[in-house]
């Protein structure tokens, strides 16, 4: 199995589309929105750690999530050439759609003062981000990656 494994498995991504336009694309649609998010980075020390912090942080994940959504729709909307990624685009897209719901609902229980770790959806045993991120990662669009940091 070894042998097999080392000399004569396909070592490319199960992931990786053929259409070098679209992954310029989307790096380029995906850049512009890390950009954005990175613009929203508060490094002030919260003083308030009650509902009003709380509050302040939600505005921030929603903007940032705002930021992400923009760029999802905008991937959307652009047309993928072969056939490989005409099925795995928008099966990536639905994901990161999932997760984008994952950070409004955390965002929406900071607001009611729940302050609980963010805790995402899990497909295949992994958390939905890292499947997000190995598809952006494997297309050359690492910027396309959700980010780490749910204030950006």
């Amino acid at each position: 199995m070894w042998i097999y494994a080392l000399f004569f498995a396909s070592k490319e991504s199960i992931n990786k589309i053929g259409d070098e336009s679209w992954k310029a694309n989307a790096e380029q649609i995906c850049a512009v929105s890390e950009k954005e998010r990175l613009s929203l980075i508060d490094l002030r020390k919260v003083k308030d750690s009650g509902d009003n912090a709380l509050a302040e942080r939600a505005q921030i994940i929603d903007k940032a999530t705002d930021s992400l959504e923009r760029a999802v729709n905008s991937l959307a909307a652009l047309s993928v050439s072969d056939s490989k990624g005409q099925a795995l685009v928008p099966l990536w897209l639905s994901d990161y759609r999932t997760h984008i719901q994952d950070r409004r609902e955390y965002a929406d229980d900071l607001r009611t003062g729940v302050n609980e770790p963010f805790s995402e959806t899990v497909t295949e045993g992994l958390p939905i981000s890292e499947k997000i991120a190995t598809f952006a990662a494997d297309n050359a669009a690492p910027s396309c990656a959700p980010p780490i940091d749910l204030s950006v």
